[in-house]
């Protein structure tokens, strides 16, 4: 196992793109995992079960956003330790990001179980869908663990620069995903059961794969047990607030705008709508997921940088994964204009459905190119510790995205709750870009004159948390000195 990549020294442009596209293509195939179930479960099973599962995915994607609290909120802080040259420090950090993972596996798995019933209810489900959903929920949520750690525990292992693994451990996954998904759906015909038992199995080879790799004598951080603080979990939590919050919020989106479809579409009509909401959300996720891997697979470059002080090589950064978030969503939308039809064929044989689909995919998608100036500006600065900021930037979006789906429909009909997403990317690309052009500068100012300072003062001005682990280490080794 080679590191490959210098994030302190490679030429900034080349370096961005080894993180980035391994790590872009690693959600893509990522996306395989709900687009697979959903689309096997529409052709094997039909219209009814699809939109149960769909009425399951913001369960699915709330548990995912907590391995995002601790795997993005921890990452670019072990990343910072690596760049300042305190690997003691990163890997503290990355033991205690291991211990929350596993602590919230056991509650969530727990919770989620005991709820699912009225979760589901409350979710969207009809007494139509309801069967569907309570199965699919009830054998993946009994994976939470693996699905958390493989999620999680994958963000550390590209912090550290290997962005190839962390495509491995992802495409892994997928890849049984897809071999499994037919041969319990239509070999052992265990229909939307099969396609969950699939996703878990999968979920484990990822999980084992990515703590193997992280456990390697040859990672220059390696996971171990021990050095559990509460401050660094309560540091690792504050900084993956911001994308936890991110990823909560878009499953209380996909709640809401469930409900919305059920209540003003009404009987029948309303699980049509649910049927395409779940189509047009597998379609958005191809967009926003390869996107969050560029802005994920480069926060390495940013925060080790940041925590180096060296501002020059954090601006070229920038302007490489800005342009290449832009890049991706000019191509995405050709393809919407051009491929949607042949996607949404892949979910769907009925006429009405896949029409209409089609229709509200291209409704959804008509600002995503405001979407990619958004996304990573949100991403990179929490890479640089602005976690209020970033926070703030990407609730602004979810209120407007909120606010429209409550009010569209009750203005319009029901199928106005598709024009929500494009009015929110395009209120918040504006309000995001004019808060990073006059926080940014002063951001990097700080850090630059902080680093200029003398060599001594750091020592003196240590943080409360490096002076209480020098006095704990003092204690447990006399001979050795903490590191500072």
């Amino acid at each position: 196992m080679k590191r490959t990549n210098d994030l302190g020294h490679d030429e900034v442009f080349p370096l961005v793109l080894r993180l980035a596209v391994p790590t872009m293509l690693a959600q893509l195939v990522n996306v395989l995992y709900s687009i697979v179930d959903r689309m096997y479960i529409g052709a094997g099973v039909g219209s009814l079960a699809l939109a149960g599962v769909g009425v399951c995915a913001p369960i699915v994607t709330l548990l995912s956003s907590f391995g995002s609290l601790v795997g993005m909120g921890g990452s670019p802080l072990m990343a910072m330790r690596m760049g300042e040259g305190n690997k003691k420090e990163a890997g503290r950090i990355l033991n205690n990001g291991f211990l929350m993972l596993l602590a919230l596996s056991i509650v969530l798995t727990v919770i989620f179980l005991f709820s699912k019933e009225y979760l589901l209810m409350w979710f969207g489900a009809s007494q139509a869908t309801f069967a569907y959903a309570d199965i699919y929920m009830t054998i993946y949520t009994a994976g939470t663990f693996f699905a958390l750690m493989a999620g999680g525990m994958n963000s550390f292992l590209i912090a550290q620069g290997f962005s190839g693994l962390g495509m491995a451990t992802v495409v892994l996954g997928a890849v049984m995903n897809i071999v499994l998904d037919p041969v319990f759906i239509f070999i052992f015909h265990m229909g939307v059961a099969g396609a969950a038992i699939a996703t878990v199995i999968s979920q484990i080879a990822s999980c084992v794969f990515v703590l193997l790799a992280l456990r390697s004598r040859k990672m220059p951080v390696r996971l171990g047990w021990g050095g559990f603080r509460w401050k660094t979990v309560r540091r690792i939590a504050a900084f993956g607030l911001s994308p936890f919050l991110i990823i909560a919020s878009d499953s209380i989106l996909l709640i809401v705008l469930n409900t919305v479809l059920q209540r003003y579409g009404g009987p029948g009509e309303g699980d049509i709508l649910v049927t395409c909401a779940t189509i047009v959300q597998s379609y958005l996720l191809l967009i926003t997921m390869p996107m969050g891997g560029i802005t994920l697979g480069s926060q390495p470059v940013i925060s080790f940088n940041y925590g180096r002080g060296d501002a020059v090589r954090i601006r070229k950064a920038l302007r490489c994964i800005v342009g290449l978030c832009l890049g991706f969503c000019a191509f995405m939308m050709v393809i919407t204009y051009t491929v949607s039809p042949l996607y949404v064929s892949l979910f769907t044989k009925e006429g009405e459905i896949a029409a209409r689909s089609v229709h509200y995919i291209k409704i959804f998608t008509a600002m995503i190119i405001p979407l990619a100036v958004q996304y990573p500006l949100v991403d990179e600065t929490t890479a640089l510790g602005q976690v209020r900021l970033a926070l703030f930037c990407s609730a602004f979006r979810k209120v407007i995205y909120l606010g429209s789906l409550l009010l569209l429909p009750a203005l319009f009909t029901a199928e106005a709750a598709f024009f929500s997403e494009p009015a929110a990317d395009v209120a918040a690309a504006v309000m995001t870009t004019c808060l990073f052009l006059y926080f940014f500068p002063r951001v990097i100012a700080k850090r630059k004159a902080l680093m200029e300072e003398p060599a001594e003062k750091p020592v003196e001005e240590s943080t409360e948390e490096s002076a209480e682990e020098s006095a704990e280490e003092s204690a447990e080794r006399p001979a050795e000195k903490a590191a500072i």
